[in-house]
């Protein structure tokens, strides 16, 4: 598994991804690592088929003891499937994830990491000495949904907002945004079901000063093609099915 630092400044953001090695049929995912002085959060840790894979490439950059915190965006299974091998590593762990989903997520197996439930107005993950924030992003595409803000950084963890379908091995980095739209157009358009969340969100995010997103599957954005995305988000009708 690939691992990549994206920032690294009075903290580190890392994020894994683009395995070659990863199980035929399974959907390429981007996981995050954030490290503050002796902490680390993991930020949507990935599907069980990837756990050994990506508690390897993990250790490379920190220990065990320092991973005191997991996040889960919502409930998916390439999101948080991994839970309970994370629950048996990590037996003193904290995972921030949708009250709405506490009750699903643990079919995942939950019996030594505690669960804390994010409010819907979301909330803040205080990790060392930095605050990150939960964004809310109900409804895209998942009923109950976060994305995470880091101010110090500049970074937007968005989920499956931003999120495109490649193959493993894609650039970092998106290049050529126009070239791009047909990769992201189809899953936004059938993932995310409401205009209007959609349009909060948007609001909600011009308002933040970010110089990377980074979605949960495909490139990341960075500088001006964060503005490009968001203006192409606002404008694209969300909410349909082709029969």
């Amino acid at each position: 598994m690939k691992a990549t630092n994206i920032y690294d400044q009075r903290h580190q953001w890392i994020v894994f991804g683009r395995d070659p090695e990863k199980p035929d049929g399974i959907i390429d995912t981007n996981q995050y690592l954030i490290r503050v002085d002796d902490r680390a959060l993991l930020l949507d840790p990935g599907g069980i088929e990837i756990f050994s894979s990506m508690l390897s490439a993990v250790l490379h950059h920190v220990s065990v003891d320092q991973i005191t915190d997991l996040f889960a965006s919502h409930q998916d299974p390439d999101i948080i499937s991994s839970l309970g091998l994370w629950d048996q590593a990590l037996p003193n762990g904290r995972l921030h994830a949708p009250w709405i989903w506490e009750g699903f997520i643990r079919h995942f197996g939950l019996n030594n990491i505690q669960y804390e439930p994010i409010p819907d107005e979301g909330g803040e993950i205080h990790l060392g000495s930095v605050k990150l924030n939960m964004v809310p992003a109900h409804y895209l595409h998942s009923s109950g949904n976060f994305h995470v803000y880091d101010p110090a950084a500049k970074i937007l963890m968005s989920g499956d907002v931003g999120a495109a379908l490649e193959p493993p091995g894609a650039d970092m980095f998106v290049d050529d945004f126009d070239e791009h739209i047909n990769k992201m157009k189809m899953f936004h358009q059938r993932w995310m079901p409401s205009n209007r969340a959609k349009n909060d969100w948007v609001n909600r995010v011009r308002d933040l000063d970010i110089e990377i997103l980074a979605p949960q599957h495909g490139r990341l954005f960075k500088g001006e093609n964060v503005g490009r995305f968001l203006d192409w988000f606002e404008a694209l009708e969300v909410g349909t099915a082709i029969a």
